[in-house]
């Protein structure tokens, strides 16, 4: 990590660059990287002038957050910020903004972590999505968005964020509707996993989606062309009659 220090930003981009390969979840070298202060080193670049070093450091977090435990998750959280995040969140640089996404969508992986990680942030969090939402931003990256949000819906206690945020049940009626099936499949998992019928409260999270119309948009999405569309939209009305 000594490289670092006092370094031209060439020479930054490209090493911050191999980094980001060597911090992928398979890779060997990740465990010995992330004993060496490497998280506290890719915070710090996401918050340099040059886009390129902000895109690698935010590109090797996601990497290193990717099926991640719990300890590392959390560090990263803590190194970073909750106020850089949500900084990041807003880059008008969109690859920037994408990685960041990426960050959180895999911070926000498996249910205990999704639980914890909103129990803290979820607020604030819900607030990201939102305004991601609400603001022109091209498909892909609201795509991301909706994914976060089909995350938290699978999480134990996290998907009450979204069940209690009218708001933002109107926004996923609005995207499951859309005339774009990369955004209407997200939406869709996120009803899915909202009403699964193994899980406390199921029967009531059903009926308040019910009485918003969900319904009756999963049962047209069930013809829908696109067979993973028709599939999720199956899936989900299959909770209705179990």
């Amino acid at each position: 990590m000594q490289l670092f220090q006092n370094t031209p930003d060439e020479v930054l981009i490209m090493a911050s660059s191999t980094l980001c390969n060597l911090l992928l979840e398979f890779s060997p070298s990740k465990e010995p990287i992330l004993q060496s202060g490497v998280i506290e080193l890719l915070c710090s670049l996401t918050q340099n002038d040059n886009p390129a070093l902000r895109v690698n450091g935010i590109w090797a977090l996601m990497n290193m957050a990717f099926q991640a435990d719990q300890k590392v998750k959390l560090e990263i959280l803590q190194s970073l910020g909750t106020e850089q995040l949500f900084r990041l969140l807003s880059d008008s640089d969109t690859t920037v903004l994408m990685k960041t996404l990426g960050l959180l969508r895999n911070l926000l992986s498996t249910r205990p972590h999704i639980d914890q990680i909103m129990s803290s942030h979820g607020t604030e969090i819900m607030q990201a999505v939102k305004v991601i939402l609400e603001a022109e931003h091209c498909i892909e990256v609201k795509e991301q968005t909706l994914c976060i949000l089909a995350n938290i819906a699978d999480g134990n206690t996290a998907k009450e964020f979204i069940m209690s945020n009218d708001d933002m049940l109107q926004k996923l009626n609005y995207y499951m509707g859309y005339s774009n099936v990369n955004l209407q499949l997200p939406a869709t998992f996120c009803v899915s996993n909202l009403i699964w019928n193994e899980e406390d409260g199921s029967q009531e999270r059903q009926d308040k989606l019910r009485d918003m119309g969900f319904l009756e948009i999963l049962h047209k999405l069930t013809q829908a062309s696109d067979p993973n569309l028709s599939d999720r939209a199956k899936t989900a009305m299959q909770q209705y009659l179990a």
